[in-house]
C-alpha cells in the first residue's frame, strides 16, 4: 500500500510539474527550487526528485550535475530547429491521416474544433495569459488531425515535439500583434483535411507552426545562441 501511495504522489508531482513547465509558470532558464516544490505540493523532496527524473528524460528540464535541476532556457537555435521538425513530423502524420482516416475519424475531428471553438483562448483574469482549458482542447484539436494516421511511432514523436513546442506558444501569446485569428486558422486547417486535400491542409498547418516561431523570432526573446 505505501509503495502505491508513493507512486500516486509521485505520479501526481509528475502531472503538476509538467503543467507548470508548459505553461512556463516555471521560468525558462530558472532553476527548480526543490524544497519549495515540495512543501507547496505537500510531498517529499524525494517525491519531487523522482518527478524531476522523468521531466529531464522528456527534455522539458535539464540535471545538472551536482547541481539539480534547470528549466531550459528559450534560445533562438533551438526553436527554430524544433519548429522545422515539428512541420516535417506533424505533415507526415496528417497525410498519413488523410490517407487512411474513416468516418469516425471525421467526427472526431469536428467534435474537437466545435469543443475548442467554444471555449476562450485567452485566461479571464489574465487577458495577456493563454487559458489552460483552451490548450487543453487545442492540444485535443490537432492530435484528433491526425488521430487517423496508423503509425504510432510517428505518433509518438509527432506528440514529444507538440509538447516541446508548448512552452515557446504560450510565450508568443502575449507577443501577437495584431492579435491572430486562431480560430480562422483552425477552421481552413479542419476544412482543408476533410475535404481530403493533403497539399492544401500540410500547406496551412506549417504556416499555422511558422506562425509561432515568427513571432517568437521578431520579438527577440529568444536567447542568443
Amino acid at each position: 500500500m505505501e509503495a502505491l501511495r508513493s507512486q500516486s504522489l509521485t505520479e501526481d508531482a509528475y502531472l503538476r510539474l509538467r503543467a507548470d513547465l508548459l505553461a512556463c509558470r516555471l521560468a525558462p532558464g530558472s532553476k527548480v527550487k526543490i524544497n519549495e516544490i515540495s512543501a507547496l505540493f505537500a510531498v517529499s523532496v524525494g517525491v519531487v526528485r523522482e518527478a524531476l527524473a522523468r521531466l529531464s528524460a522528456e527534455g522539458l528540464v535539464t540535471a545538472e550535475a551536482q547541481r539539480g535541476f534547470r528549466v531550459p532556457p528559450i534560445a533562438a537555435r533551438d526553436l527554430a530547429d524544433l519548429s522545422q521538425a515539428r512541420v516535417e513530423i506533424e505533415c507526415i502524420c496528417l497525410t498519413r491521416a488523410i490517407e487512411d482516416g474513416d468516418v469516425d475519424w471525421e467526427a472526431r475531428i469536428l467534435a474537437a474544433y466545435h469543443r475548442m471553438s467554444r471555449v476562450p483562448e485567452r485566461e479571464p483574469t489574465d487577458p495577456k495569459r493563454l487559458g489552460d482549458a483552451y490548450a487543453s482542447e487545442h492540444a485535443a484539436f490537432h492530435a484528433a488531425l491526425v488521430g487517423g494516421c496508423a503509425n504510432s511511432w510517428l505518433l509518438r514523436m509527432r506528440s514529444m515535439l507538440f509538447d516541446q513546442s508548448e512552452r515557446y506558444r504560450r510565450l508568443s501569446v502575449p507577443l501577437q500583434n495584431p492579435r491572430r485569428d486562431l480560430d480562422s486558422e483552425h477552421r481552413k486547417i479542419m476544412e482543408a483535411t476533410l475535404a481530403r486535400d493533403g497539399a492544401r491542409a500540410c500547406r496551412l498547418l506549417a504556416d499555422h507552426l511558422a506562425r509561432t516561431a515568427k513571432i517568437l523570432l521578431d520579438s527577440g526573446v529568444c536567447d542568443a545562441d
